[in-house]
C-alpha cells in the first residue's frame, strides 16, 4: 500500500513536474510577445517620423517646381511683354458646366491684356489639356498640350516638342477662320490632320475652338480692371 501510495505521489509530483515548463514557456513567450510588440511600435514610430521628415523636407521644393512649371508654361502663351504683373498668382475662377476653372489674367496698368486657362478634349487615347493664350480682343497669343497619352509617333505631334503644328494656331480667332471652319481638312476646314492619326488633331482643333467659345461668353469677366 505504501508503495501504492508513494507511487501516486510520485505520480503527481512527476506530473506536477511535466505541467511546470509549459507554463515557464508560456511567461516567456508572452515576455518575448511583449518586447517584440514594443520594438515594431518603435519601428513604427520611426517610420512615421522619418515619413514626417521628408514630407516636410519635399513640400516646399515640390511646390516651387510646380510655380516653375505654371511659369514657363505661362510664358508660352502669354507673351511676356504683353504685362506687368505676375499672371501665376493673378487668377480669376469661373463656373462653367458645374466645374470650376482657373484663368491667369495678364495685365498691363491695370488693365487686362489677355488670359490663360486649360481647356480638354477627349483624344484617341484619353484626354488631351490644352492651355490657351488668348488677347483681349479674343485672338489666340498661344496654344500648348499640357498633357496627352496619344500614340507615339503619330498623335504626339502635337507637341511642341515633336512639330511646329500646335504654333499654327497663334494669331487665329473664331472670326479666323470662321466659327464653322474650326476643324481638320478631312472635316472641310483648314486644318492639317497627321498621316495615320486624325482624331488627335481634330481633339485639339475642338478644344481649342471651345475655348475661344467660352472667352466670348465670359468676355466681360475676364477683362474686368483691377479696382483702384
Amino acid at each position: 500500500m505504501n508503495t501504492t501510495t508513494e507511487d501516486a505521489e510520485g505520480s503527481g509530483q512527476a506530473a506536477t513536474h511535466h505541467r511546470k515548463p509549459p507554463f515557464r514557456w508560456r511567461q516567456w513567450l508572452q515576455q518575448a510577445g511583449g518586447r517584440h510588440a514594443v520594438v515594431l511600435g518603435g519601428f513604427s514610430l520611426a517610420a512615421t517620423l522619418l515619413l514626417a521628415m521628408a514630407n516636410t523636407l519635399t513640400r516646399e521644393p515640390i511646390a516651387r517646381s510646380a510655380q516653375e512649371d505654371l511659369r514657363h508654361s505661362l510664358e508660352q502663351v502669354i507673351p511676356v511683354s504683353t504685362h506687368d504683373n505676375n499672371p501665376a498668382t493673378d487668377t480669376v475662377t469661373l463656373s462653367v458646366d458645374g466645374k470650376n476653372l482657373l484663368v491667369y489674367r495678364a495685365r498691363q496698368a491695370g488693365s487686362v491684356t489677355g488670359v490663360a486657362f486649360e481647356v480638354s478634349q477627349r483624344g484617341y487615347s484619353g484626354d488631351i489639356r490644352v492651355l490657351l493664350g488668348v488677347d483681349a480682343s479674343g485672338q489666340l497669343m498661344g496654344v500648348r498640350v499640357l498633357h496627352h497619352t496619344e500614340t507615339p509617333g503619330l498623335g504626339d505631334k502635337i507637341e511642341v516638342g515633336r512639330s511646329d503644328w500646335i504654333t499654327r494656331f497663334t494669331g487665329l480667332s473664331l472670326g479666323n477662320p470662321p466659327e464653322a471652319q474650326w476643324a481638320v481638312k478631312k472635316d472641310g476646314g483648314p486644318f492639317d490632320q497627321f498621316a495615320g492619326a486624325t482624331i488627335t488633331p481634330r481633339a485639339v482643333v475642338k478644344a481649342i475652338r471651345d475655348g475661344l467659345r467660352l472667352f466670348n461668353a465670359q468676355r466681360n469677366t475676364l477683362l474686368e480692371k483691377v479696382a483702384s
